[in-house]
């Protein structure tokens, strides 16, 4: 089997060690492994049994890899990214920088994998918010098409860092040693033990947030469907991982639910409960799990062309890493 030279851009972060025993895990092959950070702190990395010094990354250093993840900022992914695929090196960018580049495909294999050609060099990776909702409803969309989706989502705190996550844990900390919540420093404008806020990201003029609006452009792109009408409002949870979705779905066609179980049952990356106690939970489904979770299906009261679904999904994994290793197997079969 081909070997790759592999770099890791973001080696060190959350992510990038989720990345690293993906690969390590799923035997991709990798030839030379060459791991990056931002080169402002000495940081170390293991990866098949030998720990790496990370470096901090350059053109030059990068060009030594045949493909190239990264799983950093935009602004070193559009440093980076664009001369590397130039060059003929494959980058696998995890970043939102290119996500709605219409020369670049955003890619979720289950769902739009017959977008990766042989010959491309740069591709995307989607926001972990909406792989949940992508993978879910994507044979669901084939077979009865999707009018309009309604979003609640529950974000976990990581899915804004490490940051974020101490901030959690402090606040808890806190909380069992004066018995009230005071805000820690970290990532949010908010406490968020035993919180809850409906913002993820900024706002924009109309009010719509960051990650709102990412869910929108990005969901019509990698399902190609600029009619779909969405609207969702995204909130930050006090869950460490996974995240969960609650989705109000109208179709095109009529649908009986047992038409909609079979397409569930059989969807690629999805296990669907049918039992409506049988729902999954971050907890249980949300920590170092490949596959997306379903449950609670049922007919809406307000149209018969609506349904409802409860979704959950590492966002860590499938919403990040675990999708960037699928992408670099697809391409590695190409």
């Amino acid at each position: 089997m081909k070997k790759y030279n592999v770099a890791v851009v973001g080696a060190s972060g959350m992510v990038g060690g989720e990345l690293l025993d993906l690969l390590e895990s799923r035997r991709f092959p990798v030839g030379e492994f060459y791991p990056f950070n931002s080169g402002r702190r000495a940081a170390y990395v293991k990866f098949r049994g030998r720990r790496y010094a990370c470096a901090a990354p350059s053109l030059a250093a990068l060009k030594k890899a045949d493909l190239v993840f990264f799983v950093s900022t935009d602004e070193v992914a559009e440093r980076f990214a664009p001369r590397l695929a130039a060059a003929g090196v494959r980058c696998i960018d995890d970043s939102a920088r290119f996500r709605l580049d219409s020369r670049v495909p955003l890619v979720i294999p289950e769902v739009n994998g017959a977008e990766l050609k042989p010959s491309a060099r740069l591709i995307a990776g989607p926001n972990c918010t909406l792989t949940g909702a992508a993978v879910a409803l994507a044979g669901i969309r084939r077979r009865f098409g999707i009018k309009e989706l309604r979003l609640a989502t529950y974000q976990a705190v990581s899915g804004a860092g490490k940051a974020a996550m101490g901030q959690l844990e402090e606040e808890l900390r806190g909380y069992f040693r004066r018995g009230r919540v005071t805000r820690a420093a970290g990532a949010f404008p908010h406490p968020i033990a035993f919180n809850l806020f409906p913002q993820v990201g900024g706002f924009d003029a109309a009010g719509h947030s960051g990650e709102e609006n990412k869910v929108e452009a990005e969901l019509k792109k990698i399902w190609g469907d600029s009619r779909l009408k969405i609207s969702s409002t995204a909130v930050r949870v006090p869950v460490l991982r996974g995240h969960s979705l609650s989705a109000w779905v109208t179709t095109r066609r009529p649908f009986t639910l047992a038409a909609l179980q079979k397409e569930l049952r059989r969807a690629p990356g999805l296990k669907f409960f049918a039992r409506p106690q049988d729902y999954p939970t971050p907890l249980a489904h949300g920590h170092r799990t490949s596959v997306v979770y379903a449950g609670r299906l049922r007919r809406s009261r307000i149209s018969p062309y609506e349904f409802q679904l409860w979704i959950v999904s590492d966002n860590l994994y499938k919403g990040a890493a675990l999708n960037s290793v699928q992408i670099a197997e697809l391409l590695a079969r190409a």
